[in-house]
Protein backbone atom coordinates (compact mmCIF):
# COMPACT_ATOMS: atom_id res chain seq x y z
CA UNK A 1 0.00 0.00 0.00
CA UNK A 2 1.15 3.57 -1.10
CA UNK A 3 2.35 5.95 1.59
CA UNK A 4 -0.02 8.92 1.13
CA UNK A 5 1.18 11.93 0.65
CA UNK A 6 2.16 14.05 3.70
CA UNK A 7 0.85 17.51 4.60
CA UNK A 8 3.70 20.31 5.98
CA UNK A 9 3.00 22.67 8.40
CA UNK A 10 4.83 25.94 9.31
CA UNK A 11 3.10 27.94 11.34
CA UNK A 12 2.11 32.07 10.89
CA UNK A 13 3.59 33.82 14.07
CA UNK A 14 4.25 37.76 13.47
CA UNK A 15 1.90 39.02 14.18
CA UNK A 16 1.27 36.29 16.71
CA UNK A 17 -2.02 36.33 14.79
CA UNK A 18 -3.14 38.00 11.69
CA UNK A 19 -6.73 38.77 13.01
CA UNK A 20 -7.24 42.41 14.51
CA UNK A 21 -8.89 41.38 17.58
CA UNK A 22 -7.03 38.41 19.00
CA UNK A 23 -4.81 40.63 21.38
CA UNK A 24 -8.44 41.08 22.69
CA UNK A 25 -10.09 37.23 22.80
CA UNK A 26 -10.50 36.59 26.66
CA UNK A 27 -7.59 34.63 28.12
CA UNK A 28 -4.75 35.79 25.48
CA UNK A 29 -1.66 36.96 26.14
CA UNK A 30 -2.22 40.78 25.04
CA UNK A 31 1.68 41.39 24.34
CA UNK A 32 1.89 37.75 23.12
CA UNK A 33 3.71 39.75 19.73
CA UNK A 34 6.50 40.93 21.71
CA UNK A 35 7.00 38.94 24.62
CA UNK A 36 10.00 36.75 24.50
CA UNK A 37 8.55 34.05 27.11
CA UNK A 38 5.72 33.37 25.43
CA UNK A 39 7.14 32.83 21.96
CA UNK A 40 9.74 30.97 23.62
CA UNK A 41 6.93 28.86 24.23
CA UNK A 42 4.65 29.18 21.46
CA UNK A 43 7.78 27.61 19.30
CA UNK A 44 8.35 24.61 21.94
CA UNK A 45 4.98 23.46 21.65
CA UNK A 46 5.09 23.94 18.05
CA UNK A 47 8.25 21.98 17.54
CA UNK A 48 6.57 19.10 20.33
CA UNK A 49 4.32 18.86 17.25
CA UNK A 50 6.34 18.69 14.41
CA UNK A 51 5.51 21.81 12.56
CA UNK A 52 8.17 21.98 9.53
CA UNK A 53 9.01 25.83 10.72
CA UNK A 54 8.29 28.98 12.71
CA UNK A 55 7.82 31.81 10.27
CA UNK A 56 8.32 35.24 11.30
CA UNK A 57 6.89 37.46 8.84
CA UNK A 58 7.85 41.23 8.69
CA UNK A 59 7.25 45.35 8.64
CA UNK A 60 9.30 47.84 7.73
CA UNK A 61 6.90 50.63 9.28
CA UNK A 62 4.15 51.16 11.12
CA UNK A 63 0.81 50.16 8.93
CA UNK A 64 -0.50 53.11 7.46
CA UNK A 65 -3.85 53.62 8.65
CA UNK A 66 -5.80 55.74 10.23
CA UNK A 67 -4.13 56.30 14.09
CA UNK A 68 -7.92 56.00 15.13
CA UNK A 69 -7.20 52.22 14.21
CA UNK A 70 -3.97 52.04 14.39
CA UNK A 71 -4.34 52.64 18.19
CA UNK A 72 -6.30 49.07 18.03
CA UNK A 73 -3.74 46.96 16.50
CA UNK A 74 -0.89 44.28 17.90
CA UNK A 75 1.06 44.72 14.70
CA UNK A 76 2.58 48.33 15.77
CA UNK A 77 5.26 46.39 17.94
CA UNK A 78 6.77 43.39 16.75
CA UNK A 79 10.47 42.21 17.35
CA UNK A 80 12.93 42.37 14.84
CA UNK A 81 12.90 38.30 13.02
CA UNK A 82 16.89 37.92 12.69
CA UNK A 83 17.27 38.59 16.28
CA UNK A 84 14.41 37.03 17.46
CA UNK A 85 14.68 33.74 15.54
CA UNK A 86 18.54 33.61 16.82
CA UNK A 87 17.74 33.83 20.44
CA UNK A 88 14.60 30.64 19.44
CA UNK A 89 17.34 29.06 17.82
CA UNK A 90 18.81 28.15 20.80
CA UNK A 91 16.08 26.67 22.51
CA UNK A 92 14.46 24.34 19.76
CA UNK A 93 16.42 21.55 18.13
CA UNK A 94 14.60 20.71 14.81
CA UNK A 95 11.49 23.08 13.47
CA UNK A 96 13.04 25.56 10.91
CA UNK A 97 13.19 29.25 11.32
CA UNK A 98 12.06 31.52 8.74
CA UNK A 99 12.08 35.49 8.37
CA UNK A 100 11.40 37.77 6.00
CA UNK A 101 14.01 40.32 4.62
CA UNK A 102 12.87 42.41 1.83
CA UNK A 103 15.61 43.00 -1.63
CA UNK A 104 14.11 46.25 -1.99
CA UNK A 105 15.29 47.89 1.29
CA UNK A 106 18.10 45.71 2.14
CA UNK A 107 21.21 44.55 0.21
CA UNK A 108 22.29 41.62 -0.94
CA UNK A 109 25.42 40.63 1.31
CA UNK A 110 23.91 41.74 4.70
CA UNK A 111 21.03 39.36 4.08
CA UNK A 112 23.50 36.52 2.74
CA UNK A 113 25.69 37.02 5.98
CA UNK A 114 22.05 36.86 8.17
CA UNK A 115 20.83 34.00 7.09
CA UNK A 116 24.21 32.31 6.51
CA UNK A 117 24.63 32.93 10.37
CA UNK A 118 20.93 32.03 11.29
CA UNK A 119 21.69 28.40 9.64
CA UNK A 120 24.72 27.33 11.38
CA UNK A 121 23.33 28.54 14.97
CA UNK A 122 20.50 26.62 13.90
CA UNK A 123 22.32 23.63 12.65
CA UNK A 124 20.43 23.99 8.90
CA UNK A 125 16.89 25.73 10.14
CA UNK A 126 16.85 28.76 8.52
CA UNK A 127 14.86 29.71 5.80
CA UNK A 128 14.54 32.88 3.81
CA UNK A 129 11.23 34.77 2.76
CA UNK A 130 11.73 36.61 -0.23
CA UNK A 131 9.46 39.72 -0.28
CA UNK A 132 9.88 42.62 -2.59
CA UNK A 133 8.15 45.32 0.12
CA UNK A 134 4.23 46.40 -0.38
CA UNK A 135 4.12 48.94 1.94
CA UNK A 136 5.34 52.45 0.04
CA UNK A 137 4.93 53.33 3.92
CA UNK A 138 8.38 52.03 4.09
CA UNK A 139 9.99 53.83 1.84
CA UNK A 140 10.16 56.76 3.95
CA UNK A 141 12.20 54.91 6.50
CA UNK A 142 15.01 54.27 3.62
CA UNK A 143 15.46 57.98 2.27
CA UNK A 144 13.13 57.51 -0.33
CA UNK A 145 9.99 59.81 -1.03
CA UNK A 146 8.22 57.23 -3.56
CA UNK A 147 8.23 53.01 -3.65
CA UNK A 148 10.02 51.69 -5.99
CA UNK A 149 7.60 50.75 -9.25
CA UNK A 150 5.97 47.54 -8.96
CA UNK A 151 7.75 45.40 -12.17
CA UNK A 152 11.46 47.13 -11.03
CA UNK A 153 10.95 45.33 -7.53
CA UNK A 154 10.75 42.20 -9.04
CA UNK A 155 13.73 42.79 -11.19
CA UNK A 156 15.75 44.03 -8.53
CA UNK A 157 14.50 40.23 -6.62
CA UNK A 158 15.18 38.39 -9.13
CA UNK A 159 19.01 39.52 -9.57
CA UNK A 160 18.66 39.81 -5.89
CA UNK A 161 18.05 35.80 -5.20
CA UNK A 162 21.24 35.45 -7.73
CA UNK A 163 23.22 37.24 -6.00
CA UNK A 164 22.28 35.93 -2.83
CA UNK A 165 23.15 32.43 -3.53
CA UNK A 166 26.10 32.97 -5.73
CA UNK A 167 27.35 34.39 -2.25
CA UNK A 168 26.07 31.44 -0.05
CA UNK A 169 29.05 29.64 -2.94
CA UNK A 170 31.64 31.54 -2.10
CA UNK A 171 33.47 28.30 -0.45
CA UNK A 172 33.47 24.94 -1.23
CA UNK A 173 31.65 22.35 1.38
CA UNK A 174 35.22 21.43 2.61
CA UNK A 175 37.27 25.04 2.55
CA UNK A 176 38.01 24.72 5.97
CA UNK A 177 40.90 22.52 6.92
CA UNK A 178 41.50 24.18 9.87
CA UNK A 179 45.11 22.10 10.11
CA UNK A 180 46.75 23.26 13.33
CA UNK A 181 50.25 21.66 12.43
CA UNK A 182 50.52 22.63 8.85
CA UNK A 183 48.79 26.04 9.86
CA UNK A 184 46.68 25.91 6.45
CA UNK A 185 43.05 27.44 7.96
CA UNK A 186 41.47 27.12 4.44
CA UNK A 187 42.18 26.21 1.13
CA UNK A 188 41.84 29.16 -1.22
CA UNK A 189 41.57 27.01 -4.18
CA UNK A 190 38.11 26.74 -2.91
CA UNK A 191 37.20 30.22 -2.25
CA UNK A 192 35.07 31.87 -5.34
CA UNK A 193 35.39 35.49 -5.49
CA UNK A 194 31.40 36.50 -7.15
CA UNK A 195 32.29 39.73 -8.52
CA UNK A 196 28.79 40.76 -9.77
CA UNK A 197 28.07 43.54 -11.78
CA UNK A 198 24.27 43.78 -12.97
CA UNK A 199 21.74 45.92 -14.10
CA UNK A 200 20.80 47.02 -10.19
CA UNK A 201 23.16 45.23 -8.02
CA UNK A 202 27.65 45.40 -7.62
CA UNK A 203 28.78 43.12 -5.17
CA UNK A 204 32.47 41.65 -5.20
CA UNK A 205 32.09 39.06 -2.35
CA UNK A 206 33.16 36.75 -1.02
CA UNK A 207 31.08 36.16 1.35
CA UNK A 208 33.26 35.87 4.97
CA UNK A 209 31.61 33.29 6.66
CA UNK A 210 31.09 29.43 5.79
CA UNK A 211 29.08 27.60 3.17
CA UNK A 212 25.24 27.64 5.23
CA UNK A 213 24.73 23.88 6.52
CA UNK A 214 21.84 23.50 4.39
CA UNK A 215 23.95 24.58 1.60
CA UNK A 216 21.30 27.56 0.95
CA UNK A 217 18.73 28.31 3.34
CA UNK A 218 15.21 27.29 2.18
CA UNK A 219 14.00 30.07 -0.33
CA UNK A 220 10.28 30.62 0.53
CA UNK A 221 8.21 33.34 -1.91
CA UNK A 222 4.94 35.10 -1.11
CA UNK A 223 3.87 36.93 -4.27
CA UNK A 224 0.89 36.11 -6.48
CA UNK A 225 1.07 38.84 -8.68
CA UNK A 226 1.77 37.88 -12.02
CA UNK A 227 5.69 38.70 -11.70
CA UNK A 228 5.55 37.22 -8.40
CA UNK A 229 4.43 33.66 -9.64
CA UNK A 230 7.46 33.41 -12.56
CA UNK A 231 9.45 34.47 -9.27
CA UNK A 232 8.31 31.84 -7.26
CA UNK A 233 8.63 29.35 -9.86
CA UNK A 234 12.24 30.33 -10.82
CA UNK A 235 13.59 30.81 -7.28
CA UNK A 236 11.18 29.04 -4.45
CA UNK A 237 11.03 26.38 -2.62
CA UNK A 238 7.59 26.78 -0.28
CA UNK A 239 5.33 29.47 -1.38
CA UNK A 240 3.15 31.20 1.29
CA UNK A 241 -0.05 32.09 -0.94
CA UNK A 242 -3.74 33.44 -0.22
CA UNK A 243 -6.45 31.73 -1.94
CA UNK A 244 -10.08 31.98 -1.11
CA UNK A 245 -11.05 28.44 -1.51
CA UNK A 246 -10.29 24.97 -2.90
CA UNK A 247 -10.92 26.39 -7.01
CA UNK A 248 -8.73 29.10 -6.50
CA UNK A 249 -6.32 27.09 -4.68
CA UNK A 250 -6.07 24.45 -7.31
CA UNK A 251 -5.66 26.40 -10.55
CA UNK A 252 -2.61 28.44 -8.04
CA UNK A 253 -1.51 25.25 -7.62
CA UNK A 254 -1.30 24.34 -10.68
CA UNK A 255 0.44 27.50 -12.25
CA UNK A 256 2.93 28.06 -10.58
CA UNK A 257 4.30 24.20 -10.65
CA UNK A 258 4.00 24.35 -14.50
CA UNK A 259 5.66 27.36 -14.35
CA UNK A 260 8.24 25.49 -12.25
CA UNK A 261 8.56 22.73 -14.81
CA UNK A 262 8.71 25.11 -17.76
CA UNK A 263 12.06 27.11 -16.04
CA UNK A 264 13.85 23.01 -15.39
CA UNK A 265 12.76 22.31 -12.02
CA UNK A 266 10.97 19.45 -10.16
CA UNK A 267 7.74 20.47 -9.46
CA UNK A 268 8.24 18.40 -6.15
CA UNK A 269 11.18 20.80 -4.99
CA UNK A 270 8.62 23.52 -4.59
CA UNK A 271 5.80 23.45 -1.80
CA UNK A 272 2.70 25.60 -1.70
CA UNK A 273 1.77 26.34 1.55
CA UNK A 274 -1.69 28.51 1.58
CA UNK A 275 -2.51 30.92 4.90
CA UNK A 276 -5.27 29.08 6.73
CA UNK A 277 -6.90 30.34 9.58
CA UNK A 278 -7.71 27.69 11.57
CA UNK A 279 -10.30 27.80 14.79
CA UNK A 280 -10.83 24.53 16.49
CA UNK A 281 -14.10 23.93 18.45
CA UNK A 282 -15.69 21.05 20.38
CA UNK A 283 -18.18 21.02 17.44
CA UNK A 284 -18.55 22.81 14.28
CA UNK A 285 -20.49 25.07 16.12
CA UNK A 286 -18.85 25.86 19.22
CA UNK A 287 -16.30 26.33 16.66
CA UNK A 288 -18.13 29.06 14.85
CA UNK A 289 -18.95 30.69 18.11
CA UNK A 290 -15.88 31.04 18.70
CA UNK A 291 -15.09 33.11 15.54
CA UNK A 292 -18.37 35.04 16.21
CA UNK A 293 -16.93 36.12 19.47
CA UNK A 294 -13.26 37.26 18.10
CA UNK A 295 -15.17 39.13 15.04
CA UNK A 296 -17.06 41.01 17.52
CA UNK A 297 -14.15 42.57 18.80
CA UNK A 298 -12.99 44.19 15.60
CA UNK A 299 -13.04 48.01 15.47
CA UNK A 300 -15.76 48.87 13.43
CA UNK A 301 -15.04 51.92 11.81
CA UNK A 302 -12.47 50.05 10.45
CA UNK A 303 -14.45 46.86 9.53
CA UNK A 304 -16.85 48.58 7.66
CA UNK A 305 -13.92 50.37 5.50
CA UNK A 306 -12.98 46.52 4.69
CA UNK A 307 -16.49 45.43 3.90
CA UNK A 308 -16.78 48.82 1.66
CA UNK A 309 -13.96 47.48 0.09
CA UNK A 310 -14.91 44.06 -0.91
CA UNK A 311 -18.16 44.66 -1.81
CA UNK A 312 -17.22 47.97 -4.35
CA UNK A 313 -19.78 49.87 -2.50
CA UNK A 314 -19.89 52.26 0.90
CA UNK A 315 -21.11 50.10 3.83
CA UNK A 316 -21.18 53.02 6.25
CA UNK A 317 -24.78 53.38 5.38
CA UNK A 318 -26.07 50.28 6.17
CA UNK A 319 -27.66 49.70 9.71
CA UNK A 320 -25.45 47.78 11.15
CA UNK A 321 -27.39 45.06 13.29
CA UNK A 322 -29.92 44.66 10.32
CA UNK A 323 -28.95 41.87 7.22
CA UNK A 324 -27.23 42.96 4.24
CA UNK A 325 -29.59 45.13 2.21
CA UNK A 326 -29.01 43.37 -1.23
CA UNK A 327 -31.01 45.63 -3.07
CA UNK A 328 -29.22 47.99 -2.15
CA UNK A 329 -25.24 46.97 -3.38
CA UNK A 330 -24.48 48.19 -7.17
CA UNK A 331 -23.50 44.91 -9.30
CA UNK A 332 -20.42 46.07 -11.19
CA UNK A 333 -17.48 44.46 -13.03
CA UNK A 334 -14.87 45.51 -10.80
CA UNK A 335 -16.61 44.61 -7.64
CA UNK A 336 -18.72 41.05 -9.05
CA UNK A 337 -16.23 38.70 -7.05
CA UNK A 338 -15.92 40.25 -4.09
CA UNK A 339 -19.44 40.99 -3.97
CA UNK A 340 -20.87 37.94 -4.25
CA UNK A 341 -18.11 36.22 -1.90
CA UNK A 342 -19.94 38.84 0.57
CA UNK A 343 -23.32 37.90 -0.50
CA UNK A 344 -22.43 34.18 -0.24
CA UNK A 345 -21.01 34.63 3.70
CA UNK A 346 -24.09 36.53 4.89
CA UNK A 347 -26.61 33.79 3.80
CA UNK A 348 -24.44 30.91 4.53
CA UNK A 349 -23.78 32.26 8.02
CA UNK A 350 -27.12 34.64 8.34
CA UNK A 351 -24.92 37.44 9.46
CA UNK A 352 -25.68 41.10 9.82
CA UNK A 353 -24.12 44.31 8.36
CA UNK A 354 -21.71 44.59 11.69
CA UNK A 355 -20.89 40.80 11.56
CA UNK A 356 -19.56 40.92 8.18
CA UNK A 357 -17.67 43.89 8.56
CA UNK A 358 -15.98 42.84 11.58
CA UNK A 359 -15.48 39.37 9.99
CA UNK A 360 -13.69 41.21 6.69
CA UNK A 361 -12.00 43.86 9.07
CA UNK A 362 -10.52 40.70 11.23
CA UNK A 363 -9.57 38.10 8.80
CA UNK A 364 -11.43 37.23 5.63
CA UNK A 365 -8.79 34.59 3.86
CA UNK A 366 -8.99 30.70 3.68
CA UNK A 367 -10.68 29.38 6.74
CA UNK A 368 -10.90 25.82 8.46
CA UNK A 369 -13.32 26.73 11.22
CA UNK A 370 -14.43 23.15 12.69
CA UNK A 371 -13.80 20.21 14.91
CA UNK A 372 -10.80 18.36 14.84
CA UNK A 373 -12.13 15.79 12.07
CA UNK A 374 -13.90 18.24 9.83
CA UNK A 375 -11.03 20.61 9.99
CA UNK A 376 -8.54 17.31 9.00
CA UNK A 377 -11.16 16.32 6.15
CA UNK A 378 -10.94 19.89 4.49
CA UNK A 379 -7.12 19.71 4.51
CA UNK A 380 -7.30 15.90 3.09
CA UNK A 381 -9.03 17.29 0.67
CA UNK A 382 -7.05 20.31 -0.25
CA UNK A 383 -3.95 17.93 -0.13
CA UNK A 384 -5.32 15.19 -2.38
CA UNK A 385 -6.73 17.34 -5.11
CA UNK A 386 -3.73 19.23 -5.43
CA UNK A 387 -4.52 22.25 -4.10
CA UNK A 388 -2.15 22.59 -1.32
CA UNK A 389 1.09 20.58 -0.08
CA UNK A 390 0.19 21.42 3.37
CA UNK A 391 -0.48 24.88 4.82
CA UNK A 392 0.82 28.10 6.77
CA UNK A 393 -1.38 28.43 9.78
CA UNK A 394 -2.63 31.26 11.00
CA UNK A 395 -3.71 30.91 14.70
CA UNK A 396 -7.12 33.09 15.72
CA UNK A 397 -5.95 34.03 19.28
CA UNK A 398 -2.69 32.81 21.38
CA UNK A 399 -2.15 30.58 23.54
CA UNK A 400 -5.78 28.79 23.50
CA UNK A 401 -5.95 28.77 19.53
CA UNK A 402 -2.56 27.33 19.21
CA UNK A 403 -2.64 24.69 22.05
CA UNK A 404 -6.37 23.52 20.02
CA UNK A 405 -4.39 23.06 17.08
CA UNK A 406 -1.51 21.07 18.64
CA UNK A 407 -3.24 19.19 20.81
CA UNK A 408 -5.96 17.93 19.07
CA UNK A 409 -5.99 18.82 15.24
CA UNK A 410 -2.27 17.64 14.82
CA UNK A 411 -3.43 14.02 16.43
CA UNK A 412 -6.05 13.56 14.23
CA UNK A 413 -4.25 14.24 11.16
CA UNK A 414 -1.29 11.87 12.64
CA UNK A 415 -3.93 9.39 13.13
CA UNK A 416 -4.99 9.14 9.35
CA UNK A 417 -1.54 9.15 8.18
CA UNK A 418 -0.75 12.04 6.52
CA UNK A 419 1.46 14.37 9.01
CA UNK A 420 4.44 13.16 10.85
CA UNK A 421 4.89 11.29 14.28
CA UNK A 422 8.22 12.56 14.44
CA UNK A 423 11.11 14.25 12.29
CA UNK A 424 13.29 12.44 10.43
CA UNK A 425 15.88 14.86 9.82
CA UNK A 426 17.48 17.42 11.53
CA UNK A 427 17.49 20.19 8.57
CA UNK A 428 14.62 22.16 7.37
CA UNK A 429 15.28 20.70 3.94
CA UNK A 430 14.68 17.40 5.17
CA UNK A 431 11.42 18.37 6.77
CA UNK A 432 10.18 19.71 3.72
CA UNK A 433 12.02 17.31 1.40
CA UNK A 434 13.98 19.28 -0.62
CA UNK A 435 17.43 19.05 -2.06
CA UNK A 436 20.68 20.24 -0.69
CA UNK A 437 21.72 23.02 -3.78
CA UNK A 438 24.57 21.66 -5.45
CA UNK A 439 27.42 24.49 -5.04
CA UNK A 440 27.48 26.63 -8.58
CA UNK A 441 31.33 27.36 -8.19
CA UNK A 442 32.67 24.49 -6.52
CA UNK A 443 31.71 20.44 -8.11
Amino acid sequence: MATPKQLHLTAFMRPVSLHTGAWRYPGSYPDANFNLAHLKHFIQRLEAAKFDAFFMADHLAVLNMPLEALQRSHTVTSFEPFTLLSALSVVTTKIGLAATASTTYDEPYHIARRFASLDHLSNGRAAWNVVTTGNPESARNFGLDEHLEHSERYKRAREFHSVVTGLWDSFADDAFVRDPESGVYFDPQKLHVLDHHGAALHVRGPLNIARPVQGWPVIIQAGQSEPGRQLAAETAEAVFCSPRDLDAGKALYADIKARATAAGRHPDHLKILPAAFVVVGDSVEDARAKRRQLDSLVYYDSAIASLSIALGTDAAAFDPDAPLPVAEIPETNASKTGREGVLRLAREENLTVRQLAQRYGGYSGLAFVGTPESIADEMEVWLREDAADGFTVVFPFLPQGLDAVVDHLVPELQRRGIFREDYEGTTLREHLGLPRPANRFFS
